[in-house]
């Protein structure tokens, strides 16, 4: 039995300056990162460390992130109680709900980071790792899919946002609330959020050619610059005003182009859901579904593209898009 521990660089991962400039770029190893944490040696299950990618989780792709997940399934299926990934955070909130959407197993998958690198005061990358790595040991942590573990909170993959740009406390489910929390090295899970069936796998060339376009709805959005994006992306995710509203001038445009390609709706918030049938103007949450769009409901932008490529590259239909949405949204 063992904890199996993927590194994908990061913030975390960071441990020098470079000759070429300022800005830290040195990359530290699995091994370096353990090697920094107190406390990880007394852990009842050893951690068995895999250098996997070392990137900026900007430079991440679905197919390097469904690739981890692979051998995260390996390691689980051949003994492993939990798997611990570290990445950096730009991206942490769309790749752990990717892993959410396709995850099977009991064993928790445990995704953490930081916000501070080892070269500064409080980094907080080794009390994360050693955090993520109690959860992921954790009985407790069975059976809920794959979690985010920072600033010794447990959030589900599902809700959890970046919504800070350098704060320590930047992870939050704003709908939700963390569902446990790590206190004084024990694992205390509050809230088990029910799990969702994992997606079926999909053909890796077949999600390499989906192109899922996303447009944020700003004040006097005409809709000028979605002209011929049906022809060049398989679906589209609106993050309209509030409770799921744009402008007048652009709900004609949202319909035209949701008679040829998926359009879902979400709110660009960040908290909150999108209505049904509450408003009726033109360019309402009532209008903008008569026009063909698809309610995102509680879907954030970024976690609903991250819904909606999986699902095409899968070749659901629209019945099965809408069917995945009510679901997970």
């Amino acid at each position: 039995m063992s904890i199996a521990l993927f590194t994908l660089g990061g913030t975390i991962a960071m441990g020098g300056v470079g000759r070429d400039g300022p800005g830290v770029v040195t990359r530290l190893t699995g091994a370096d990162l353990t090697a920094a944490v107190p406390g990880l040696a007394d852990l009842t299950v050893p951690l068995d460390v895999r250098d996997a990618l070392a990137v900026p989780s900007a430079h991440l792709t679905y197919r390097h992130l469904l690739d981890v997940v692979d051998a995260a399934a390996r390691a689980v299926a051949a003994g492993a109680t939990g798997v611990v990934v570290t990445q950096g955070t730009d991206t942490l909130e769309e790749s752990a709900f990717l892993a959410d959407l396709v995850w099977p197993h009991a064993a928790p998958l445990v995704v953490t980071g930081a916000m501070r690198n080892p070269t500064l005061a409080g980094a907080d990358g080794p009390a994360n790792l050693l955090a993520a790595a109690r959860v992921a040991a954790a009985p407790a942590a069975r059976d809920l899919g794959v979690l985010v573990t920072l600033n010794d909170e447990i959030h589900a993959a599902r809700w959890v946002r970046k919504t800070h740009s350098t704060s320590t406390a930047t992870f939050a489910s704003p709908n939700v609330g963390p569902i446990g929390h790590v206190i004084e090295g024990e694992v205390r899970v509050l809230a088990r959020p029910e799990r969702r069936e994992p997606l079926p796998p999909v053909d890796p060339a077949r999600l390499d050619a989906t192109r899922i376009a996303l447009h944020t709805v700003t004040l006097d959005d005409d809709g000028g610059v979605l002209d011929g994006l049906a022809d060049t992306s398989q679906g589209l995710v609106v993050a309209g005003f509030g409770v799921g509203h744009v402008p007048g001038a652009l709900a004609p445009v949202l319909g035209v182009l949701a008679e040829r390609i998926p359009v879902v709706l979400t709110s660009r918030s960040g908290a909150g859901s999108v209505l049904r049938h509450t408003y009726g103007a033109i360019g309402s949450e009532t209008d903008l579904q008569r026009r063909g769009l698809l309610n995102g409901g509680l879907l954030d932008p970024y976690k609903a593209k991250v819904l909606l490529r999986l699902l095409l590259a899968g070749g659901a239909d629209r019945a099965a898009i809408a069917a995945a949405l009510a679901r997970h949204g």
